[in-house]
This record gives C-alpha cells, structure tokens and sequence, in this order.
C-alpha cells in the first residue's frame, strides 16, 4: 500500500494515470478505463482496466484493480459515515489486512475524510470469479474453503489485545432489545404467513432475552476476535481459472471486535442447505480448527460451544437485515431462506438452553447530565438543538421555540413562531447566527436569547427579546417570503409533567410539561398559566434532508402524554419511535404508528388521524396554528417544514391539546 498517497478519491472521474501509477506502484500507466460494478447501496465499486506505458500487464503487475468509494446519494453516504461503515473498511485494509493471510484482496491504497464523510479503497481485482448465493448455498467444497480460508484469516488475531481496544473497531452496537423487538412486530406483520411455528418460537425467545444475551456474550471469559460481520456467500468471490486467490471475502464495512465464532456460525448455519449442514457440521467445525494451526488458542471443543453461542446471530440478522433494507422478491426469499437455516442450527445445537431468562425491557430515561451541552464529533452536520412548545386553546394561542448549534459550520439556527387561529403567523428566524461561544446565551444585531436548565429535568426557561415578521398566510414561509416587522418578547418557564424519555435509537430525550409566563407580540401581552407543552433537547449527525418523518406530541384531558413518530427512510421499512404515558407517568413505548393527513396546494397540513399501538390510541387532529418553515442544506437541498399546533379528539371520548410536524424532502430541489 502506497501510504504516502493522502489525497482522498471522491469519485472515479478524480483519477488519474499519474495517481494510479503512484497507487499500484507495478509500473508507468498511461491509461485507463472504468466500468461500474455491483449494485451496493452504501458504497459504489468500479472496475478500472489498466494500460501500462512498456507493454502488456505480467510479471506480478495488475491487468485491472477495483475502486470503492462512498455512496453518491447523500443520505447513503450521511449513513455510511455516521454507522462508522466508511472508517471501519479503511482502517481494516490499512492497518489489519497487511497482517493477513487468506481471502482478503491486496490494498493499494485507503484513504478516509471525517469532515466529508468520503472514502476509498483500491484493491487488487478478483476477476475471474464465479459470486457465492445464499439462496442457492454453496457446495461442499465451496463451503470447506470458506471455513479454513476464515480459520487463516481469524487465527493470527484470536485474543489480540490492541485489538481489543482500537476506538474504531469496537463501536457500540445499535442494535438492542429494545430495537429488535420493534423490528420484529413488523417482521411477523410482512412475513407472518412464512414463518413458521417452531421458527417464531425462537425468534420469540431470543427477542425476549435479547439484551442478557448480548451481556453474557461480551463477558471476558469468552474467546473474541476479528468479526468481518457479514461472512456469507453473497460476499464471496471463489476464484476461477486464472485468479490471484482461490476465494476474496468482500465488503469488511461491518467488521468488528467481537466473540470469535460469530463468522463461522454464521456462515456453516445457511451456507448449506439443512440436510447438508446437518451432514457436513462435525467436519467442517474440524477443517475449521484444523486450519488454526497447531498453536490454536482454543480447542475443537471451544469452537463447537462458539458456534453453538453464536447461532443466533444469524437468526438476529435474518429479522434486523430485511426491515433495514430496501425489499425485493429476492431480498424476501433470502431473509426466509435465512431464518429456516438459521433456525435449524438453533434447534439442533439445542442453543435455546443458553439463553437468559426473558425480561420485559424498561424505558430509558435522560440523566441530569444531559441536559448539558456535548462535544460534537467533526461531522459536518453534528447539530445540537434544544426546542419548547406550548398551546393554549383557551386563548386559542400557541408557540415554539428552537436553538440548533451547528459548530462545524460555525452557525446556529435561532426559531421563535407563535401562531393561533385568529392571529397572524410571527416568526423570529434566522439561518445564519454565529456559533455562540456560550451555549446558553445568543445576541445578534436584532435577538436576544437565553436558555437554561437550572433544575435539571425538572424545569427549563427561555427569555427573548427581538424583532420578528409576522404573516397572514403563514404559507409564505415556506415560500421564503418576508412578512412585516414585529416586536416579539417572551419569559417562558416549562415545568416537567410526567416522565423524561429518551430514545433508544439517537441522542435525545423528550419531556411533556406544563408551560407559564409571558409573551408580548407589538405590545400585546398574554399571560400563560401551566398549559400543556413539550419540550426536547438532541444531539448527533442531523441530516433534515436525508428522511421524511411526522412528530407529534399530545396531551389528553386525563393527564395522558403521547408522543410518536413515524420515521420514513427511503428504501427503509417505515420507523416508530415513541410512548404513550399514563397520569401516573408509567411509560408505554410505541411499536407501531399509522397516519393519514391533507395537506393544501400551499404546502400546510389541514387534517390529520394518528393511529399509535400499544396504547390503542386514535387520535383525530383538529389544526389551531400553522408555525412552518423551510429548511435549505448547505448542498442546495430543501426541505418543508410544516408545524401546527392543534386540539385532537380520541376514539375512545377523550379530548387534548399538541403539535405535529412534518419533514417533507423536496425532490429535485
């Protein structure tokens, strides 16, 4: 690998001879060509035939090598580099491969940019080769050298304690109970009629253990290693007449720190039909040890109980791997292919015995701490916010308020909008505030705000002082149209009301509370005492462009909070994330959210009806106040951002007060 080679390769057309000549270091190239291969979603790979100045390739000089860099569509790319996939496969080549033997392709050259969230990797090529399928599965002899082959590769870094502590290579896992658990309710909802009986039964199980098992299976008296994360055939490349390697294992985006045996499990559980797995087990598990080397840390023994262990992570990724990408007629056959395959590796090693007790999973809670301001990561769109509403349908008057640091682009985002079905729409913005040094306090020539949470979790105020625009067609927000000036003051204490809540799948918390103070719009002062609001505080890589969601949060007569929201990633299973909570505060998390609404030519909603389970809540909205605005990326994409405040109406006779928003991603623009 040419390490002195810095510069990152965004695109194949950054190439150059000259480069390619430096990377390859086999000889002058004088030209190239290049031809796409694959269909990845995170990544995009690129065959590159190279032209070498002296002559025809040989003497150990590459005829052709691949390119891999990062995925062109942004919210992909924002995916890969946040999931850590883009570090993870570079620092793999750079720092691990050299020191491996077996099915790993050389690397000529690795490069990864945190700020931009670009990446590359050029590798030798594989061609000729014939691409293993999971569905079809391997054959015997296919499947021998991919267990031996994993055992060279595995074997010099069993146990290897700077390993076992390098930052990239051992990131939390996202993937919980709490999750899979979710992931599940929609799993059985798509393929309910597939599964069957003794197959949901250990699904059931191990969604229900979940979180014990994964503890038991980090404790230092097991055996860990090099995970590449997703050893299966569709990543195996067995080499033709001609090849440089018998087999290349691809796509090392997932590789891990993690129990030794999870690769092999996952591979000998669906690489074989079941007949054959059953009839081939004991001699792959010996090729496999055989392969280690007679200095093998573990024994025939350890392996087996290994594999035994880890034959649930194929049934783990069976239901997290199909709600996570985009589905196809093939995708649904290889996930059902899966979880038989997996299921019966389950059964037969009788590895449900290993599994903890089942237990129910509480919610989580915010610490005080959090209420503090986080050091950001250098992620471009690192962003912390902290936002506060408030309604009051007795004065028929509503507002929100919201402070969005962006450090790596040294701005922040200030929004004030206070809006009411017989008064205009005042908004405070502005796009374009400089990072203030102190978290807490912002002046501009125009605003001043402050913010605070003296008593963490318990209590939080906003004052501000400034000039807004205010809006008879609050419409032309989103048209990015002035208004007329307003003078706009508010002092605004919000008090918590029932349980913090924080999510399981980003940083961020929610608190239902009641609202009191004061607001002045040009002179004209109401006095707000403890009415229904919400308030959040979020930290993390926040890509508004990326994703469509609705966020709501209601507040029912009876002392009831719901908050959902129904997160829409493309070419991703619909998101829920949220509770329901009782007057007492208990907290039910939400597993499902359906939604209908009516949005005008305008672009503002009019009407909406949430359906959130559990907690068989069916919420009909009734909109008091439109707050929208329209939010530009720094690439030029946009997205409207429509809020309301409303009163609701619920099925079962209850009545309430809240906000909802929508994120609607522009196409095109």
């Amino acid at each position: 690998m040419t390490s002195h080679l810095d510069n990152v390769v965004e695109r194949p057309a950054d190439l150059t001879a000259q480069w390619l000549t430096a990377a390859v270091g086999a000889g002058t190239i004088s030209a190239f060509s290049v031809e796409r291969i694959g269909t990845g979603q995170m990544s995009e790979c690129y065959r590159i035939a190279l032209t070498y100045a002296d002559g025809e390739p040989g003497d150990g000089r590459p005829d052709s090598v691949v390119l891999k860099v990062a995925a062109t569509d942004p919210m992909s790319r924002q995916t890969g580099m946040t999931l850590g996939l883009y570090e993870r496969e570079v620092c793999f080549y750079r720092d691990i491969a050299p020191r491996l033997h077996g099915p790993v392709a050389p690397c000529y050259h690795a490069a990864f940019d945190a700020s931009s969230g670009i990446f590359d990797v050029l590798l030798g090529d594989a061609n000729p080769a014939v691409v293993g399928d999971e569905i079809r599965g391997a054959t015997t002899e296919q499947a021998q050298l991919a267990v031996t082959e994993l055992a060279r590769l595995q074997g010099p870094l069993l146990g290897d304690s700077t390993l076992a502590e390098a930052p990239w290579l051992n990131r939390d896992t996202p993937v919980n109970q709490a999750l899979i658990a979710a992931l599940y309710a929609g799993f059985v909802d798509r393929y309910g009629d597939r599964i069957a009986p003794q197959y949901r039964m250990v699904c059931e199980q191990l969604v229900g253990a979940f979180d014990g098992y994964l503890a038991d299976e980090a404790t230092g008296g097991r055996i860990h290693g090099l995970v590449h994360g997703d050893y299966r055939l569709d990543n195996m490349l067995f080499g033709a007449d001609g090849a440089d390697r018998p087999l290349t294992v691809v796509d090392w985006q997932t590789v891990t720190w993690g129990p030794a045996m999870t690769d092999l499990a996952y591979f000998v559980g669906c690489a074989l039909p079941v007949a054959d797995r059953r009839e081939h087990y004991d001699a792959l598990l010996g090729d496999y040890h055989r392969a280690l080397g007679p200095s093998a840390p573990v024994s025939l023994a350890e392996v087996r109980e290994g594999v035994r262990r880890q034959s649930f992570f194929g049934v783990m990724m069976a239901i997290v791997s199909s709600m996570l990408v985009e589905r196809t007629d093939r995708g649904d056959d290889m996930f059902m292919t899966m979880l038989q395959r997996h299921c019966e590796h389950v059964l037969d090693t009788d590895a449900l015995a290993i599994l903890p007790a089942p237990i129910a999973v509480a919610p989580l809670c915010p610490s005080p701490d959090d209420e503090a301001a986080h050091t950001a990561t250098d992620e471009p769109l690192w962003n912390e916010s902290w936002y506060a509403d408030f309604a009051d349908a007795a004065q028929g008057f509503g507002g929100w308020v919201r402070l969005g640091l962006i450090p790596n682009q040294q701005t922040a985002w200030l929004h004030a909008l206070l809006c009411g079905p017989n008064l205009p729409t005042v908004a405070v913005v502005d796009f374009e505030v400089p990072l203030p040094a102190d978290p807490w306090v912002v002046h501009t020539a125009t605003t001043d705000f402050a913010h605070n949470a003296a008593d963490p979790l318990r209590s939080y105020r906003i004052t501000l002082r400034g000039t807004g625009q205010s809006y008879a067609d609050p419409a032309a927000l989103l048209r990015a149209e002035h208004g007329t000036p307003a003078e706009v003051t508010l002092d605004l204490v919000w008090t918590t009301d029932g349980t913090p809540y924080q999510y399981r799948i980003a940083t961020r918390y929610e608190i239902p509370c009641t609202v009191s103070g004061s607001v002045t719009i040009d002179g004209r002062r109401y006095t707000v005492d403890s009415v229904p609001g919400q308030r959040d505080h979020s930290w993390g890589v926040r890509d508004w462009w990326s994703m469509d969601w609705m966020w709501s949060v209601l507040h029912l007569d009876d002392g009831s909070h719901v908050h959902a929201v129904d997160i829409r990633i493309p070419g991703v299973p619909p998101v829920a994330v949220g509770y329901v909570q009782d007057d007492a505060g208990t907290v039910t998390e939400v597993q499902t959210i359906s939604r209908e609404q009516t949005f005008d030519d305008d672009g503002l909603p009019r009407n909406a009806k949430l359906v959130v389970d559990p907690g068989g809540i069916t919420a009909t909205v009734d909109v008091r106040g439109q707050a929208p605005l329209r939010l530009v990326a720094p690439d030029g994409r946009i997205s409207e951002f429509p809020r309301v405040w409303a009163v609701v109406s619920t099925a079962d006779g209850r009545t309430g007060v809240g906000w909802l928003e929508w994120n609607r991603n522009q196409p095109g623009r």
